[in-house]
């Protein structure tokens, strides 16, 4: 009997119109989990080297995790993987909301689209019961209209994830959204699924996965809420935004960086949500500022524009919070927005990496028009960093006078002009004029129009969130190795420090309480490499078994191996779990090397992200990384090429991938 997992998956071939039920082995679910860890073997397999993202040949698969509906905590995440049309590798993009455990209780693990259908449809999934429908009526709509009239039409409470208009007009920095505005963004394989004509899934069902051993998914979950509920009331007193404002202006001038408390995170998170990191990330340091070339205290000062966009001030239109499922926190929120410019009614909470893209980036601190621009990315399934990084872009061609106002449809694209940037935005969503080279994002618009590459802010293609890796090198590192490049959603020094994984992985070393300057961004540091080594590998297994990364940085308390035990029966050390994510991170390398992607030369980060030239004023200073000595570091502890970042033979047979390390490395 199957514990935790379904056992089986839905492909369905859209060029012939049929839909297949498949048996997975429980000898896969053992060595790669769920979610995205089955996702990377299916689709290692099957996706011909050489296939065209855009073509019948790629397939887009949307996935749940081993632990998701189980009881287990902080376990609601679901992932879309496919081949990128934006880095040309492996393509990932997570999301959260009702989706997960609504595909579950359909029935199925996954889902997976090969080929390409004839006109656009979706898939209805109910119990089990699986057909492709006409989606002639929603194609063309925005998502909320869409999952309102599918809603409407099936007459069950299903659960969507659906493309936008971006998606349907194949725009490469386009997700896939549920629940209206949750938006699996990155990796543009929106455009992918829009590329078959699918406009997406509508999923429900009463199935439920087998747990091996109720109780102790129980007892894990309280020992965890002991935790999380210490002293929760006095220090929900004691952080406040102002004191959020103080520990950012620390942060900034301080040479020595203590670790991160999780209290912190956790505090932030449940208050404000992740738009609590606005006002400190601009003025520590963290956040990019005029497309990489400013500094948040002089460029956008608090005073007068970063306190605009307080976490206060957008929490002030809360009307309730939204949780994801199996979350105890809830950082999601919805807003109602009757006043201003743009009275939007009820939408969902801007996140900080929407807040930062649309506004500290673009030097932009009106709060109003980052709420709509944000709204409008999301009913059209555009990514917000990815829309943002390319206006950003465009911004400094314009300043640089390599784009002009005829060339930009007569838009004045000045920073901070904030009826510039939402026309501009207007015209990506809709593939009109100019926004139709800017809807493929920065790379491909440098490209095509032969100007400004220097500036176009990207790793492989895809555009870099608003995490400063001069500020924290983990993130460089993470740019410009992981097999998805660019992403802030693995690894850094910071993430590290709160998933605090030796309380798990006992025979990991201890970080040290603080770091200075010298050592955060000079020092070799192999200790802490070897550190973010085994946190890219956590980070696989907790999207294999479909765990919030925030749940992952609860200072190590939330036990994830213990709930997979308690689960499934495996009964396996946290070592071997690790194993796993080494194995699924191995797997979705050797992805990339398949389909030709010379991760060294392919997913170089620009000049300017590791600081060349240094900047001459703000919190990271005549900061300059020693990038090369930190990929080497990394790639000798993880047991790739240091020459390009190919797995070694020897790790691949470590790993049980024999067939793999045939094909790679012969």
């Amino acid at each position: 009997m199957a514990y935790g997992y379904m056992g089986k998956i839905l492909m369905v071939d859209l060029s012939k119109g049929e839909i297949n039920e498949e048996i997975i082995p429980d000898e896969i679910y053992e060595k790669y989990t769920s979610g995205v860890g089955l996702a990377s073997w299916l689709l290692y397999h099957r996706i011909p080297a050489g296939a065209d993202p855009l073509g019948p040949d790629n397939i887009i698969g949307i996935v749940a995790g081993l632990l998701t509906g189980t009881g287990a905590l902080f376990t609601g995440r679901w992932a879309a993987v496919g081949k990128s049309p934006l880095t040309g590798g492996w393509g990932d993009a997570n999301g959260g909301g009702k989706l997960a455990p609504a595909l579950k209780r359909s029935g199925y693990d996954g889902i997976f689209f090969k080929g390409k259908s004839e006109n656009p449809v979706y898939l209805k999934v109910i119990d089990g019961k699986a057909e492709l429908v006409d989606a002639s009526r929603v194609w063309g709509k925005d998502i909320v209209e869409s999952e309102e009239l599918i809603k409407e039409e099936i007459g069950e409470k299903v659960q969507t994830a659906l493309i936008g208009p971006s998606g349907e007009k194949m725009s490469l920095i386009s997700g896939i959204v549920n629940d209206k505005a949750r938006i699996a963004a990155r990796s543009g394989l929106g455009a992918v699924m829009g590329s078959k004509n699918v406009k997406g899934i509508a999923v429900t069902g009463k199935q439920k996965p087998n747990v091996k051993d109720p109780k102790n998914v129980k007892q894990v979950s309280e020992t965890f809420m002991k935790w999380f509920n210490k002293d929760e009331r006095f220090k929900r007193k004691i952080i406040t935004n102002r004191l959020l404002v103080w520990s950012a202006k620390f942060m900034r001038i301080t040479p020595v960086f203590p670790r991160l408390p999780a209290d912190l995170l956790k505090i932030g998170l449940d208050k404000w949500g992740t738009i609590s990191a606005n006002v400190l990330s601009s003025e520590c340091g963290d956040s990019p500022v005029k497309n990489w070339k400013g500094a948040g205290y002089r460029d956008f000062p608090i005073s007068t524009h970063a306190e605009n966009l307080d976490p206060q001030r957008i929490i002030d239109y809360q009307k309730k919070k939204y949780k994801c499922f199996s979350c105890p926190l809830g950082c999601g929120g919805v807003l109602e927005v009757n006043d201003g410019p743009y009275p939007l009614g009820e939408i969902h909470k801007p996140e900080y990496e929407g807040v930062a893209c649309l506004g500290t980036l673009l030097l932009n601190n009106d709060l109003h028009s980052i709420l709509k621009m944000n709204d409008m990315l999301n009913r059209a399934g555009m990514d917000c960093i990815g829309a943002g990084v390319t206006v950003a872009w465009a911004m400094e061609c314009y300043e640089k006078g390599l784009l002009t106002k005829d060339e930009l449809d007569g838009i004045d694209l000045v920073w901070g002009n904030a009826d510039s940037i939402m026309k501009l935005i207007d015209k990506m969503i809709k593939r009109e004029g100019i926004g139709d080279i800017l809807a493929d994002g920065c790379k491909m618009a440098s490209e095509r129009l032969n100007k400004g590459k220097e500036f176009a802010m990207h790793a492989g293609g895809q555009e870099l969130p608003a995490h400063d890796g001069r500020y924290d090198p983990g993130f460089s590192i993470a740019y410009s190795i992981e097999p998805t490049p660019g992403r802030h959603t693995n690894y850094s020094y910071a993430w590290l420090e709160l998933f605090v994984l030796p309380k798990i992985v006992k025979s990991l070393p201890r970080l040290p309480a603080y770091t200075t300057a010298k050592n955060k961004f000079y020092a070799d540091n192999i200790a802490r490499i070897k550190q973010l080594v085994a946190a890219s590998q956590y980070m696989q297994f907790v999207n294999g078994v479909g765990a919030c990364y925030f749940g992952a940085q609860m200072d190590g308390e939330l036990d994830l191996p213990a709930y997979v035990n308690a689960v499934t029966g495996w009964k396996r050390t946290p070592e071997e779990y690790l194993k796993i994510g080494e194995r699924i991170q191995n797997l979705r390398q050797a992805f990339n090397i398949k389909h030709g992607i010379k991760p060294m030369t392919d997913f170089t980060l620009p000049d300017r992200a590791w600081g060349k030239p240094p900047l001459d004023y703000g919190p990271i200073k005549g900061v300059t990384l020693n990038i090369k000595s930190l990929q080497n570091d990394f790639l000798d502890c993880i047991g790739w090429d240091k020459e390009t970042a190919v797995p070694t033979k020897a790790k691949l047979m470590e790993l049980g991938l024999e067939d793999v390390a045939l094909e790679i490395t012969g």
